[in-house]
């Protein structure tokens, strides 16, 4: 393949997995403001009794989707290993458009809770197969770290715009409207996948069958301490925003009392501290060390966790949402590379990226359950104090990932010197290594 076919396919491939995650987003959230209010609809009869049994069953079906995905991420990453990253991309797609049908034309309950299950589907397949797409298309370290924060800030575009999305086309067109949208979308990206599918196909081919030291297999990654590490620091970075999404709007009205306008905007400056994080700090991981980045991130995340509490305005909580997106979008473009570099060698991708939305997954499935139930106990204030100690107190961890990374790389360098003695393939190794000597 030519250097010159190499990089447009490249780019093809970045621009499906991006416009997927993308979708998948806006579908994810494009819901929110319409589904109670259409529910409510449904039976004319509701009264002020029931109330609290429909915000149980709006509540059972905004989280079956992060039920289905958790179920079904490993599944993904292991047929990784024998469909290769672009078919189950595919799969994804297809589930997603046939989500997005359902919740168009769906008129009862159950279809729309079957909707949101479809796209459980979707997103195991589409964030697991997309990622580890993108990590065997980038070798290069520093471009796969630029190349994975970008693609991951496709995440927070998509928050962010279905939010209103959702609400403006409902008020204006009504329910079918925002999810046809979403559909058309959907059917360009698999459009575009099926003109593109022998070069992804033909490109996955060179990557798969290198030779390989060991496959990636789950029992191997699951006993490597340093995906541990990184497994937990995902889910411990992820869970305070997955607690704040139906804990915090009840918070506001007892304590802040905003306006209903404020309570769909409270969470926008975590969109655009995420959008911020992955997009420019991918890089600048890389350069000075992810997981000393990581570290960072996660106290950020932990002292914003804190802070939000204490607010008694809802422009005092501006700045602790923004730094929680921030940090929780700069840790994603630090570690998620990183993952990948652990398994170069292993020629599959797949599993440790399943490993990677296990983490998200159980952040949104169990963190919106726990923390219901700890506010009842506790109150909100601990519990987010609670959730931002214990991002703190997790850094420590990240820094024995970060002496056990620099033994291994000095471990590595000595055992090349006496063969690099003679030629100056030292220097270029030198150049090209990066800042990041826990890596």
């Amino acid at each position: 393949m030519r250097l010159d076919d190499l990089k447009n396919s490249r780019v093809i491939i970045v621009t499906v997995v991006y416009l997927s995650l993308f979708l998948d987003n806006v579908l994810l959230t494009v819901v929110v403001p319409i589904i109670p209010d259409y529910l409510c609809t449904l039976d004319a009869n509701t009264t002020a009794s029931a109330e609290e049994d429909e915000n149980g069953r709006v509540g059972l079906l905004l989280s079956s989707k992060a039920l289905v995905q958790l179920i079904l991420n490993p599944a993904v990453g292991t047929l990784t290993g024998t469909l290769g990253y672009a078919r189950p991309l595919f799969l994804g797609n297809l589930s997603l458009l046939l989500a997005a049908l359902l919740f168009a034309f769906g008129q009862t309950y159950e279809i729309l809770f079957l909707a949101r299950s479809i796209q459980g589907i979707a997103s195991a397949c589409i964030a697991v197969s997309g990622m580890s797409l993108v990590a065997s298309q980038y070798s290069e370290e520093d471009k796969r770290s630029k190349i994975m924060g970008f693609v991951l800030g496709s995440i927070a575009l998509g928050v962010l715009l279905g939010y209103p999305i959702g609400s403006v086309l409902y008020d204006l067109e009504g329910k079918m409207a925002p999810f046809l949208l979403v559909s058309c979308l959907v059917i360009v990206v698999i459009c575009l996948q099926i003109f593109t599918l022998d070069v992804q196909t033909n490109s996955e081919f060179f990557h798969m069958h290198q030779p390989t030291e060991q496959q990636s297999t789950w029992m191997h990654l699951l006993s490597n301490p340093h995906i541990i590490i990184i497994f937990g620091a995902i889910w411990c970075s992820t869970s305070p925003m997955a607690i704040l999404e139906p804990c915090l709007p009840i918070w506001l009205r007892t304590h802040i009392k905003p306006k209903k306008w404020q309570l769909g905007t409270v969470f926008i400056p975590d969109s655009v501290g995420y959008l911020i994080g992955t997009n420019f700090f991918g890089m600048i991981a890389y350069r000075y060390g992810r997981s000393k980045v990581a570290i960072l991130a996660m106290f950020v995340v932990g002292v914003s966790a804190v802070l939000i509490p204490s607010a008694n305005t809802m422009s005092q909580l501006i700045v602790p949402h923004l730094g929680m997106g921030l940090g929780i979008g700069v840790a994603d473009a630090a570690l998620v590379p990183l993952l990948a570099s652990l398994v170069d060698r292993n020629g599959n991708y797949g599993p440790v990226y399943s490993i990677q939305q296990v983490a998200v997954s159980l952040a949104y499935s169990l963190g919106p359950i726990m923390g219901s139930e700890m506010v009842k106990t506790i109150g909100f204030p601990w519990v987010m104090r609670i959730v931002g100690i214990v991002n703190i107190a997790y850094c420590p961890l990240l820094i024995y990932l970060t002496l056990e990374r620099r033994k291994l790389r000095l471990t590595k360098n000595e055992g090349k010197k006496d063969y690099d003695t003679f030629h100056k393939s030292v220097m270029s190794y030198e150049r090209f290594h990066d800042s990041d000597d826990d890596l």
